[in-house]
């Protein structure tokens, strides 16, 4: 590190310190921080808090904290309106008023449209400015749940597509970073999501996956991610990848907010055919039901040594793991060890995954692009063009776009791959979990993500620990389609027994 970059990081750290000392704005002393839906919803009733003075608290910790982090792309210049329309609505005690996500400020992704004052761009300058036809489905459904649109979160240009840019950086935003460690990778795509919620400027996130993208930077970034079943979320409104593998969900600091979130959420839309067939699996009463603290009773997990945890015997890492196998299985569940996904080496080698995604993603890439109402681009070929016009701003001599050229480059998707993928899916993964009857598949961070993303499984990333120099790693609960029900009743009996989410530390 060069001197310049090392002051740089102590004028940060510093500034950061001061400001995460100050406490700004609170409802009647009600204590805004680290505070879940619930809280917000008992404050409201008790006339301790208002809706926009919670908006107020969280353009405060923006202003004063996003400079830093990087973690929110652009707020809702009508977010005030909306916190004051929540407050009526309350005081007028209109049905709903008091539950949900009701008067509950939501930072969405910036790849998730919304028709109002905002951009919906991937992080890419090639997309500012561009008109969506109308809101994503899953904000219609926010808004109609009488939540806050609080603003876009930064992410991962193009979902992490482009080239061979860093984790959390894009051209609108800058580089994301990590609250816990400043200098830590915050991981991608919806970098900005966890780092924004972790660090509390934000009330609850929405984040989306292809790969990886929600449950990497939970586990980063020391905050709850589920990764929903595909298609119990719609994906219409959103930049897509591979509508084979995309999914929406939320990203929050505990399993009950993010729960909360997801039963906003889930539900059929007729703009995507995929819901249709995932809303069987949405449970009558929704899912608040399965937050049990005694929900790891009788439940089947299994546990893949290899590759998973191949720790060093004795490691730090590794007595964390065995110390959380413990506290799972003192709360009831029965862990079969030493398992194995048969073609796993395959998944993780030449499954043909990246291959797929190239293709998939110019075809609805351009699908989008064409559906949009305005937009400077068109095609994934006048977006490499802007690319290359705009290199400076877009920063192509330092990143590159070799996925986009590549992407490109690709004739039609392939069946053959797409075959093989469902083929490892259902030899691997499925077979596992029926053979042993497993209720979830247990494994550190997001390494399992490829397993689930190839078949469209459910996983819910909660907080694990701290590497020693105070980076956050999580726990994944991996299922089944359609397993959300038991992976909350896991994930949420989990983080009750050990309660290890701690807020931000900024170090450098």
């Amino acid at each position: 590190m060069s001197i310049h970059s090392l002051v740089s990081t102590l004028f940060l750290l510093l500034l950061v310190l001061l400001l995460a000392g100050t406490n700004a704005v609170k409802g009647d002393a009600f204590p805004i921080k680290e505070a879940t839906v619930h809280d917000f919803h008992m404050a409201f009733k008790q006339n301790k808090l208002t809706s926009r003075q919670l908006v107020e608290f969280y353009l405060g910790e923006i202003r004063k904290l996003n400079p830093i982090l990087r973690g929110v792309i652009e707020v809702n210049p009508d977010a005030l309106l909306q916190a004051d329309k929540a407050d009526y609505e309350r005081k007028a005690k209109l049905a709903g008023s008091l539950m949900g996500l009701h008067g509950i400020p939501v930072l969405l992704k910036d790849n998730i449209a919304t028709k109002d004052k905002m951009n919906t761009t991937a992080g890419s300058f090639a997309l500012l400015k561009s008109v969506v036809p109308r809101d994503a489905g899953v904000v219609r459904r926010l808004r109609k749940a009488g939540a806050i649109i609080l603003g876009k979160a930064s992410m991962s240009e193009w979902a992490g597509f482009r080239g061979n840019c860093p984790a959390g950086w894009s051209a609108r935003a800058g580089q994301g970073r990590n609250p816990y460690v400043l200098s830590a990778t915050p991981c991608g795509s919806s970098s900005g999501s966890a780092i924004s919620v972790a660090a509390n400027l934000a009330a609850v996130t929405l984040g989306t996956e292809t790969d990886g993208s929600i449950l990497c930077p939970s586990h980063f970034n020391s905050v709850v991610g589920i990764k929903p079943t595909l298609g119990l979320t719609s994906r219409d409104g959103v930049v897509p990848f591979s509508p084979r593998q995309d999914t929406v969900g939320p990203i929050c600091r505990t399993v009950s907010d993010a729960v909360e979130v997801l039963d906003v959420i889930v539900g059929f839309d007729h703009r995507d055919e995929a819901t249709r067939t995932a809303s069987m699996y949405i449970p009558r009463g929704g899912y608040k039901q399965f937050l049990k603290a005694n929900g790891l009773k009788g439940k089947r997990l299994g546990i893949v040594r290899n590759p998973f945890f191949m720790f060093e015997n004795g490691s730090a890492l590794s007595q964390v793991f065995e110390h959380h196998f413990h506290t799972l299985r003192q709360g009831g569940a029965i862990l079969v060890d030493n398992l194995e996904i048969a073609n796993i080496d395959v998944i993780f080698g030449s499954s043909g995954e990246i291959e797929a995604l190239e293709a998939e993603f110019k075809v609805f890439l351009n699908a989008y692009l064409k559906g949009l109402v305005a937009s400077p681009v068109r095609t994934l070929s006048d977006v490499i063009a802007f690319n290359n016009k705009f290199s400076h701003l877009e920063k192509i001599k330092e990143y590159g776009q070799d996925s986009f050229l590549q992407a490109e480059a690709t004739n039609g998707i392939n069946k053959k791959t797409l075959l093989k993928l469902a083929r490892l899916s259902q030899n691997g993964f499925v077979k596992l979990m029926k053979e042993h009857k497993l209720d979830a598949l247990v494994t550190p961070g997001s390494d399992i993500s490829s397993v689930l993303a190839i078949g469209g499984f459910p996983g819910i990333s909660v907080p694990a620990g701290y590497y020693s120099k105070g980076i956050p790693f999580g726990i994944c609960f991996g299922g089944l389609k359609g397993s959300e029900p038991k992976l909350i009743e896991i994930a949420y009996s989990f983080e009750q027994a050990t309660k290890i989410r701690k807020p931000p530390s900024f170090k450098p």
